[in-house]
């Protein structure tokens, strides 16, 4: 076979890869994209969309029985099981059609079906034996579930995001392992649309909240819907011939062995590098086979070698995985010349109910690096207007700004809308703005965003750079 000779070849045609083989197309004259598994990228196939098509149908179903509150009564609301999933696949495949229909637009010399090992830095080989010579690598394979010890023996009746969104129709019952934005997510849809959920955590952590007493409103919020152990202590995970037996230490102190139809594994993701013998490339790799790189360029080391996506272990969210094959695709592209690309605020949203956003440094990395040189500003929508007037008003935002400077840092949110404020707060921290100037910025009445201005009042006054905050004040509007 004769051997490919490339400028740059890039490892994964997801969403990292295919925005780094643009990148560097568009200063290098051969880029070879390589991709080993299926086209459609992680978000379009088995993340971000269809689970938030799940979403959508048990949040109709959701407000469909709880329309009496408003004096609107819906009488006898059913679930159609297969027509849910049907309409789940239908427009995943829509999605999953549009990527393909962008790695279609490459041209074929620029792409190869095949799973690649390293031979050395500058040198991949595929299964066949087939030898690619590239001057700069990028690493953008992704990242795969991860199984904790007591499911690793599990079968038929063990789910992950990889083949859920397959199922013709809803389980009658679910065990998920690890509550985190996965495992919330699809447990909360799961529950709302009939499904007979238990949730089972290490270390109790919820949906990566970091500040204990938003957890703790989360964790009492979630389990009026359905039992969650954010903690939970499991001794066995058992395949019987319907489905998974687990015994669990319950939280009244008695253990039980339950059956459930399956066992959903949302126990976290490792980047996908294991398999790329890269120790043949002499880079320092991490615990976790990941090579060491500059987050700013994502270059490994000093080599020609970069990575982006998942398998940097780094932001693992869409549009992070699109600005570092954007930044590794355009240094690879025109390597020697290394510029430094655009990272951006942290900004992640988790799409229970209430949402889950977090913005710019939490509070555990406050506490590190501005220990007692930051304030806290809160607002509860407990009786915030515009939330009461929907019946939405749950949850806490807590904002965080810095002494001295005012210094907008960042905010944690468990509460409505958190979506949309949380866009809102990530702007206003990329533009370095200070909590006075973002109480200078319109505010319309009445809206969800009024709960934000209050806790940013609270955050000001806190700081020192405000007045007293004011009960009840009516240039706010009423229930605010």
């Amino acid at each position: 076979m004769t051997p490919f000779q490339v400028e740059v070849a890039i490892i994964g045609a997801g969403t990292a890869g295919m925005v780094a083989y643009r990148a560097a197309r568009a200063h290098a004259d051969s880029v070879l994209l390589i991709e080993g598994g299926a086209y459609g990228t992680t978000c379009a196939r088995v993340g971000c969309m269809p689970s938030k098509l799940l979403i959508a149908a048990a949040e109709s179903a959701h407000l469909a029985r709880h329309a009496h509150a408003f004096g609107v009564n819906v009488q006898a609301v059913t679930v159609d099981d297969a027509a849910v999933m049907a309409r789940v696949q239908r427009e995943r495949d829509r999605f999953v059609g549009a990527v393909l229909k962008a790695i279609d637009g490459i041209a074929p010399a620029d792409r190869l079906t095949a799973t690649v090992k390293f031979k050395d830095a500058n040198t991949l080989v595929t299964e066949d034996g087939q030898l690619i010579h590239a001057k700069r690598i990028v690493i953008a394979t992704g990242s795969v579930p991860v199984l904790p010890p007591v499911l690793k023996e599990l079968g038929a009746h063990l789910l992950t995001n990889e083949n859920i969104f397959e199922l013709p129709t809803l389980p009658t019952s679910l065990a998920v392992f690890g509550p985190g934005v996965l495992g919330m997510e699809l447990a909360q849809a799961m529950s709302r649309l009939g499904v007979q959920v238990k949730v089972f955590g290490v270390g109790g952590g919820i949906a990566g909240i970091q500040d204990p007493a938003i957890r703790e409103d989360a964790n009492q919020t979630f389990n009026k819907e359905f039992y969650l152990d954010a903690s939970a202590e499991v001794k066995s995970a058992k395949e019987t011939a319907s489905g998974i037996e687990v015994t669990y230490l319950h939280r009244d102190g008695d253990w039980k062995t339950e059956a459930f139809d399956y066992v959903l594994a949302a126990t976290g993701r490792t980047p996908a590098v294991a398999d790329l013998d890269l120790e043949n490339t002499g880079l320092q790799l991490d615990e976790r086979g990941v090579p060491d790189f500059d987050r700013s360029t994502l270059q490994c080391g000093d080599s020609t070698i970069f990575i982006a996506g998942d398998a940097s272990n780094d932001s693992p969210l869409l549009h992070e995985a699109a600005d570092q094959g954007r930044i590794a695709g355009n240094n690879a592209g025109r390597f020697p010349d290394i510029e430094p690309g655009l990272r951006r605020t942290p900004l992640a949203v988790v799409f229970t109910d209430p949402q889950v956003a977090s913005v710019g440094l939490n509070l555990k990395q406050l506490e590190q690096h501005h220990k007692n040189r930051f304030a806290v500003g809160v607002e509860s929508f407990e009786n915030q207007g515009r939330s009461r007037v929907m019946l939405r008003n749950q949850g806490t935002l807590k904002v965080y700004g810095e002494q001295g400077t005012g210094l907008f840092l960042g905010a944690e949110m468990f509460g409505p809308a958190a979506e949309h404020i949380g866009h809102l707060l990530a702007w206003a921290a990329q533009q370095r703005m200070t909590v006075s100037s973002m109480l200078d910025m319109p505010f319309y009445h009445p809206v969800i965003e009024e709960g934000l201005r209050t806790a940013l009042r609270d955050l000001n006054q806190k700081l020192n750079l405000g007045p007293q905050v004011v009960e009840d004040c009516m240039d706010c509007g009423p229930g605010t």
